[in-house]
């Protein structure tokens, strides 16, 4: 069987085990390229050529895991944001192409002179630190996260992108652990509501500490909203994402935070998804 030929049979048996046809198409070509070692073009040059037994085998392994509702992430290991690829596991939440509203609107409030110190808070892969370090050569970034095997995935991370001399990783629960002010802090906390039902890939495989806070999904919000303003120099930045329909919460937690202006982002589809507060 031809490479072409491998993959449309992949993409049977993952339509048979529910993903949508298009899922099934993107993720059998992914895990197609990621058992040969090939990149899209050669894939597209070499299709036609028999599949070499030894990725064969590697392959039919790779499928039967993704038919098993194991994210792509985390069969190869890997994830892009911003442009840059990060190792994940199990250990750490995917990064999401939303989380990234989170580096631009930091970006398109401040520049890198006036920044100095930031905040990740819940780090996970370290992708938000990561880039922020990239982005603000002259600053210094503080990662927290209460896994310390989170924070391991994210230091290897750090060295692989060469901003490990810049970033100290910190275990800890939220800003519990960061005293003097700071310019900018960040994060993407847990905000999923208890009672959510999630899709399998999510609550099978990706760390339920990163995913949930509360009945609600509000109980680390509410505490961030609080205690980041504290943790501020005037006029300081803190950026963080929420849940669906979680924006009049954010709001209300502000205003009883007495953040001095707050905006709230919608991403590409429209729905409020990340809140900006300046103190």
């Amino acid at each position: 069987m031809t490479v072409h030929e491998h993959i449309a049979v992949a993409r049977v048996a993952l339509e048979r085990a529910g993903l949508t046809a298009v899922d099934a198409r993107l993720d059998a070509e992914v895990l197609a390229r990621h058992a040969l070692g090939w990149d899209r073009a050669q894939l597209v040059a070499d299709g036609r050529e028999p599949m070499p037994a030894e990725a064969g085998d590697r392959y039919t392994g790779l499928i039967e895991r993704r038919a098993s509702r194991e994210p792509v992430a985390f069969i190869t290991g890997r994830r892009e944001f911003w442009g840059l690829e990060f190792e994940v596991s199990p250990d750490v939440l995917i990064p999401r192409p939303e989380t990234e509203l989170i580096v631009e609107a930091v970006r398109d409030r401040r520049d890198s002179e006036a920044v100095t110190t930031i905040v990740d808070v819940g780090t996970g892969s370290g992708c938000l630190a990561v880039v922020l370090a990239q982005e603000y050569p002259q600053a210094r970034v503080v990662a927290t996260d209460i896994s310390v095997a989170a924070l391991a995935v994210a230091r290897r991370n750090a060295r692989r992108h060469g901003v490990d001399d810049r970033v100290t990783f910190v275990a800890g629960d939220l800003l519990d652990a960061v005293r003097a002010p700071v310019d900018v802090i960040v994060s993407n906390p847990p905000y999923v509501p208890a009672t959510v039902e999630l899709a399998p890939e999510i609550v099978t495989f990706e760390p339920s500490v990163a995913l949930y806070s509360g009945d609600d999904g509000l109980t680390l919000l509410a505490r961030l909203v609080a205690d980041a303003r504290t943790r501020l120099r005037d006029a300081g930045l803190f950026v963080v994402e929420f849940g669906f329909g979680q924006d009049e919460d954010i709001l209300a937690f502000a205003r009883d935070a007495g953040w001095q202006r707050v905006e709230i982002i919608a991403d590409l589809q429209g729905i409020p998804r990340t809140a900006v507060m300046v103190r």
